[in-house]
């Protein structure tokens, strides 16, 4: 979930030997009025960096090159990632929106409920799509009020990086499989140095999502839930349990990096200032590129339970009252999505396959060997169990959750308190 990048430096050069032929789509196309061969123009937002929009560039070129009736308009879409959600709520109102997009998953509720997007709920069960391929918990983001409004651009999960050498100096055990939350505490207590500015672990309290989903697996692990129906659940005994848990290491023990930017923590990891991160696949790249040595382990459990909690991104497909233009979309989305392509896209970077069948590629194999860990957070797909609601509301529902946990590890509240007025906040926000 890393700033929307996908694809970056030499290895984003594989791209260019994708496949080049097209994905058939459904039969049921032609019945929607979508004829494949009428001459189309679509836009696509790829909300990607600017290398990166290059390769996407080169991508569309190719489609087109393969599918000369399909001209692909592509750009970022706007300056960051984050931007896009703005550009998109504006685009809705002014009629300027494009038939494609890069979104986060936390977005799906709201696009959504914007009425703009396509259904592709029965598209994607169509057997040629092999939709099951893809993790539940990435079709679950794709789906918002029980309509799929897209497709997943990017999996991941959350687990435990850590530094052996670190761990090989301060005298403590690696971590497990196995590790409970008192076993990540205390470990982080004794790997915390003052004297060189070394931390057992970190987090984010710049109040992002970045800082509220981190917490949902702790209250999953204690039998909680984000909601209760369209009311706010995670102010229950579990969620107050899950965010004191994060208190003590942060408030009592000071074996806590606390990070104002979501930019700085991973950083420190990579240069061996912090034992321990909860992250995810993305981290790989950065730990390759700092000639990092790192190892991955499932996140802490209470009572045996290690959920994680996945951030899927999507591709989200959008209508226009045109058959050939919402067809041609679709069509190319699922050429990008097919096996034969992503493992020359998310692979090439570090990040997790999109597709099961991925695994027994040669793409794979390697990708696995040049990123340690690879393996541990393709199997980690297991324990995300549960998924972020795609609800309106949920993006504000976030920032309320992401204040109160940074107010927290901060010393400036109490958990129930803050997680109360978090909820209180959210209210109004989730009423349908």
């Amino acid at each position: 979930m890393k700033t929307g990048l996908l694809i970056g430096g030499s290895a984003a050069l594989l791209l260019l030997t994708a496949c080049m032929g097209g994905t058939a789509a459904p039969d049921k196309d032609a019945a929607a009025g979508y004829d494949p061969d009428a001459a189309v123009e679509i836009t696509w937002w790829t909300g990607q960096t600017e290398e990166a929009e290059k390769v996407a560039e080169r991508l569309a070129a190719e489609y087109h090159a393969a599918h000369p009736n399909v001209t692909i308009r592509t750009s970022s879409g706007a300056p960051t990632t984050d931007d896009l959600l703005t550009k998109l709520s504006a685009g809705f109102t002014g009629g300027n929106y494009p038939d494609i997009s890069y979104a986060y998953g936390s977005w799906a509720g709201d696009l959504g409920a914007s009425g703009k997007t396509q259904d592709l709920t029965s598209y994607v069960q169509d057997p040629s799509f092999k939709w099951e391929e893809m993790p539940a918990a990435a079709r679950q983001v794709a789906t918002a009020d029980g309509k799929v409004i897209g497709v997943p651009a990017l999996v991941d999960n959350i687990a435990l990086l850590y530094n052996p050498a670190l761990f090989d100096k301060a005298g403590v055990a690696y971590p497990t499989d196995q590790w409970s939350w008192e076993d990540f505490r205390s470990a982080a207590r004794k790997l915390t140095d003052p004297a060189s500015n070394t931390y057992g672990t970190a987090y984010s309290v710049s109040g992002s999502e970045d800082t509220t989903w981190h917490l949902w697996p702790l209250l999953w692990q204690n039998g909680g839930q984000i909601l209760d129906g369209n009311k706010p659940a995670f102010n229950s005994d579990a969620g107050v349990k899950a965010l004191e848990t994060l208190r003590q290491m942060a408030v009592d023990d000071k074996s806590m990096y606390l990070d104002q930017t979501d930019e700085r923590y991973w950083r420190l990891f990579n240069s061996g200032r912090i034992a321990m991160m909860m992250s995810g696949p993305w981290s790989m790249l950065d730990a390759k590129e700092a000639k990092l040595n790192y190892a991955v382990v499932n996140l802490p459990g209470v009572n045996g339970d290690h959920q994680t909690v996945s951030g899927p991104d999507l591709w989200v497909l959008f209508d226009h009252a045109d058959a050939n233009r919402a067809g041609a979309a679709r069509a190319f989305i699922t050429w990008l999505t097919s096996s034969a392509v992503d493992v020359r896209w998310n692979l090439a970077v570090g990040n997790l396959p999109l597709r099961s069948t991925e695994k027994d590629t040669g793409e794979f194999a390697a990708y696995v060997k040049e990123y340690p860990g690879g393996q541990k957070f393709f199997d980690n797909l297991a324990n995300a169990k549960q998924a972020r609601p795609t609800v309106p509301g949920y993006e504000e529902l976030s920032r309320n959750v992401g204040d109160a946990i940074a107010a927290v590890l901060q010393g400036r509240a109490q958990p129930k308190a803050a997680l109360d007025a978090a909820a209180k906040k959210s209210e109004s926000a989730l009423v349908n």
